[in-house]
């Protein structure tokens, strides 16, 4: 097996007194896409902000490329490969959607400006289904063409690494089937992605290998399946009172 794209080796963030991520170690192979899952206030964001910079670590070391990457400034970690989605969506709003992605082709490692830019940023566009709306003002798309549009942004950078935290979410059932055969499209061109989901039928369909966390801990690590029809993440999912309910 080649070396890791990503690598984080026990990992831990504080905020005061409350350990967020406590110890975290995973790792994305280049090409894969592993599922990042676990009940609300689990970790996930926070381990995603730790790998893209946004917030830095307290304790462990993250890699990419067996590169340290950790201590690093967000814009560079970037300019390295990384780049990602938000919880909550965050688009420029005043901005058309082809100058949203194009300003994120200002910061691809080798830079795009000017008719080349605008020429790339339309095929991205177009790529994540949002090709007619290029002149639009961003702040005037749907949530979920808001989406797309951060999407089509992050790949601008042309990244390795992607991550993704809750892209599905919110999501009709034809929107759904459209995101997962896009996401499995980036899979299959080498991108390594960790994905943040609570959708099962994405995560079912998409991951082959999921990472659970509760209370800021790494509780599984595995095949998806088995993942999730393991003891502990059922009942960090369920709590104890209803998993003997629904086994009962």
């Amino acid at each position: 097996m080649s070396a890791p794209l990503l690598q984080m080796n026990e990992v831990t963030r504080r905020f005061g007194g409350l350990v967020a991520v406590d110890r975290l170690s995973l790792a994305v192979q280049p090409g894969e896409l592993v599922g990042l899952l676990g009940p609300n206030g689990s970790g996930k964001t926070t381990a995603m902000n730790l790998v893209s910079g946004a917030l830095a670590c307290h304790g462990g070391q993250i890699a990419l490329d067996g590169r340290r990457i950790s201590g690093l400034a967000s814009h560079r970690i970037a300019r390295l490969g990384v780049a990602r989605t938000f919880q909550l969506v965050r688009v420029l709003g005043g901005m058309s959607c082809l100058d949203n992605v194009a300003a994120g082709l200002a910061f691809h490692p080798r830079g795009a400006h000017g008719a080349q830019a605008r020429a790339r940023a339309q095929s991205l566009l177009e790529r994540v289904g949002l090709g007619t709306q290029a002149a639009l003002e961003a702040g005037a798309l749907t949530y979920i063409d808001q989406k797309r549009l951060e999407l089509a942004r992050a790949l601008a950078l042309a990244p390795r690494l992607l991550l993704l935290d809750e892209w599905l979410a919110g999501l009709n059932p034809t929107e759904l089937r459209q995101g997962i055969a896009l996401i499995r499209s980036l899979r299959d061109e080498g991108l390594g992605i960790l994905l943040v989901e609570h959708v099962m039928d994405a995560v079912h369909a998409l991951c082959t290998r999921c990472v659970v966390m509760n209370a800021g801990r790494k509780i599984a690590d595995g095949p998806t399946r088995e993942v999730l029809a393991d003891p502990l993440v059922v009942r960090a999912y369920l709590g104890e009172d209803d998993e003997e309910a629904a086994h009962a």
